[in-house]
Formats: structure tokens, C-alpha cells, sequence
């Protein structure tokens, strides 16, 4: 009976071991960010983690207890060189962007994003970690453009390839008449947090607008009775359609651009292009003849297309403010210069932008 008792106490011993042992895991050395339903964050060591609360051990404040239902997150800091001044530099689901370029880090899986900014909306969706694509457009819903990146990888973290392209309409507003195209490759060095961008491409872009097409045309007559019973005779305008001009745009495009993050929460970047092509240009003249007593006709002729060098650059500075991994918020200043025909026009370019990831 004694060795019956006995037993049993050894088998009862050996199942709180098994009980504890699977509630409270061995506490290691490894970091790791907590963060709370409330947004407060901790750097720590977890000691213990059973089904009701986590035991945590910090540099500052030393051990806490945090109840299991308050906890929000757990990640793993894998390089402990993102801690600085006792925050986490967490990466941002907004880091493949600087304000109209961006870079060749990929957007990761599920990471799909929308910025909106003064101009108009836009949405980026990760249809794997190498490809995304997007649409953009402004508040009238007219342009309309849609964009493509497959980012390159390679052994070094530090350093990614991506080739892109993007392609617009002007939509409705001119009877989806114009359109254009950009197609670039990057290179960028660095991580999410700190990178800089080099970047090289081609655009072109056909406004589609409007122009007199050639021919002869003759004003109609329209023979009018006065209260006398005299007539007289009323030459109208003649009618001249119009049709879409052949203008293009098209030039080399480089840019460099680059972001490095301060604070947990703060970034400063900047962005860049510079456009160095020529615009074929084409006119018409006009020729009247008749007129006051006889029929007005007017002689529309198109002349050859004329090709004009141009160059436009921009540069913009600004900063981005993201207090959690969901939203960001990005004010950037910018100034544009115009070089055309000999001819320069230099603006501000002011831009707002808020990112939410969806």
C-alpha cells in the first residue's frame, strides 16, 4: 500500500512537471518587441510565457508582468543594430517609397498600401514578394495610370535591382485620346530604413489634343428677307473639324533619391528627376479669301513636325511621420524647373501625402 501511495505521488509530480513545462516557456537572451493594445512598446527579454501573462525583462525598467489580453504584438528583433536610443527602427510597410519615385525593395506579401496626396488617390498591391502592381489617378478620376514592379534580388540584403513600367491614359477628359509610358530600371543600396536610389528610364507622352484638320473649307450662304421684301444674303463661318495632333514628348529620365529614418517614428528623404529629351510639334496656317459680299473661304494647312530640345528637373526634400506600422504621414517641398525653347519657368511644388496600409 506504502509503495502504492508512492507511486501515485511520483505520477502526479511528473504530470505538474509536464503542466508547467508546457505553460511557461525557458527564458532565453534573444530581443524581442512587445507591444501593448494601448501603442505603449517594450525591448525585452521574455522570461516566462504562460496562458495569463508574460514576464519581461527590460534594460531601463528591469521585470514587468503583462496580462496575456493586453498584449497587441510579439516580433522578433533580428538585428539588434535597428535599436536606437532604446527604439525599435521598426520597417514600414510605405519603405519601397519616396515621394513620386521609389526604390528597389520589394513590397512584401500582404503589405498593400494606398497613398492619397493633394492631387489625387492611389493603391499598391503585393501580388508576391517580387511583383507588385498599382493604379493611379487623380480626384476626377481622369488621368488614369497603372504601374508594375518585379524587384530583383540578390545575395547581399543590402542590394536590390527592380525594373518597372507605367502606362496612362488621359481618360475621358479628351476622349481617351492621349497617352504615355514610362519604363525604368533601379538600383538601390541599403535596407528598409536608410537606402539610397539610383534610377534611369524612358517616358513619352502624347497629349492627344485637338487640332483644325487641313483642307478647304466654304462658309454656307443663307438668303434672308427684309420687311421691304428685299433680299440679302448672310455668309457663315464655314464648319472645320477638328482632329487629334501628332505632339510627342518623349526623353531620358535619371533620378536619384534615397531615406534614412532618425527616430522610431521620423524620416527625412529626398527625391529627384531629371528629363532631357525633345517634343515634335506640329501647327497649322490659315488662309482666308472672300468675305463682305461673297462666300468666306478658309484654307487650312498643316505644317511638318518640328522637333525642339527641352529639359526639366525637380528636386524635393521632405519628411515622413508614421507613429505605427498602418499609416504615415509625408509633407515635402519641391522646386521645378522647365527649360523649353529657349525659355525657363521655375515653381514650387508643394505635397502632402498620407499612406494607410490596407
Amino acid at each position: 500500500m506504502k509503495n502504492f501511495i508512492v507511486s501515485i505521488f511520483a505520477i502526479v509530480l511528473i504530470s505538474v512537471s509536464f503542466q508547467i513545462h508546457a505553460q511557461v516557456k525557458a527564458s532565453d537572451s534573444t530581443l524581442r518587441l512587445i507591444e501593448k493594445n494601448d501603442g505603449t512598446k517594450y525591448i525585452a527579454i521574455i522570461l516566462s510565457d504562460d496562458a495569463r501573462e508574460l514576464l519581461i525583462e527590460t534594460e531601463t525598467i528591469g521585470k514587468i508582468y503583462i496580462p496575456k489580453s493586453e498584449v497587441k504584438r510579439i516580433t522578433l528583433i533580428e538585428n539588434q543594430d535597428e535599436i536606437k536610443n532604446g527604439e525599435l527602427l521598426e520597417e514600414s510597410p510605405f519603405s519601397t517609397r519616396y515621394a513620386f519615385t521609389n526604390n528597389a525593395l520589394p513590397i512584401k506579401r500582404n503589405d498593400h498600401y494606398a497613398m492619397v496626396n493633394l492631387f489625387g488617390p492611389e493603391a499598391h498591391f503585393a501580388v508576391n514578394d517580387h511583383l507588385n502592381i498599382g493604379v493611379m489617378s487623380t480626384w476626377i478620376g481622369s488621368p488614369l495610370v497603372a504601374v508594375g514592379k518585379y524587384t530583383i534580388p540578390t545575395s547581399n540584403k543590402k542590394v536590390n535591382f527592380s525594373i518597372a513600367s507605367m502606362f496612362g491614359t488621359t481618360g475621358y477628359l479628351n476622349g481617351f485620346k492621349g497617352f504615355g509610358g514610362l519604363h525604368w530600371g533601379t538600383f538601390t543600396y541599403g535596407n528598409r530604413k536608410n537606402n539610397i536610389s539610383f534610377s534611369a528610364g524612358f517616358g513619352y507622352i502624347r497629349p492627344g489634343t485637338s487640332q483644325e484638320t487641313p483642307g478647304v473649307y466654304i462658309g454656307d450662304s443663307t438668303i434672308y428677307t427684309s420687311a421691304d421684301g428685299t433680299d440679302y444674303v448672310d455668309y457663315n463661318y464655314p464648319n472645320i473639324p477638328f482632329q487629334a495632333n501628332d505632339d510627342l514628348l518623349k526623353s531620358p529620365i535619371i533620378s536619384v533619391a534615397g531615406i534614412f529614418q532618425i527616430t522610431s517614428s521620423a524620416s527625412i528623404f529626398f527625391d529627384s528627376m531629371f528629363a532631357f529629351g525633345e517634343v515634335e510639334r506640329s501647327d497649322i496656317d490659315r488662309n482666308y479669301e472672300g468675305g463682305n459680299n461673297s462666300p468666306l473661304i478658309i484654307s487650312v494647312t498643316e505644317n511638318q513636325l518640328v522637333s525642339e530640345t527641352f529639359a526639366a528637373l525637380y528636386l524635393m526634400p521632405g519628411m515622413r511621420f508614421q507613429k505605427n506600422e498602418n499609416r504615415a504621414f509625408q509633407i515635402a517641398v519641391a522646386g521645378v524647373s522647365v527649360w523649353d525653347s529657349g525659355d525657363n519657368i521655375t515653381f514650387p511644388l508643394p505635397l502632402i501625402s498620407w499612406f494607410f496600409k490596407f
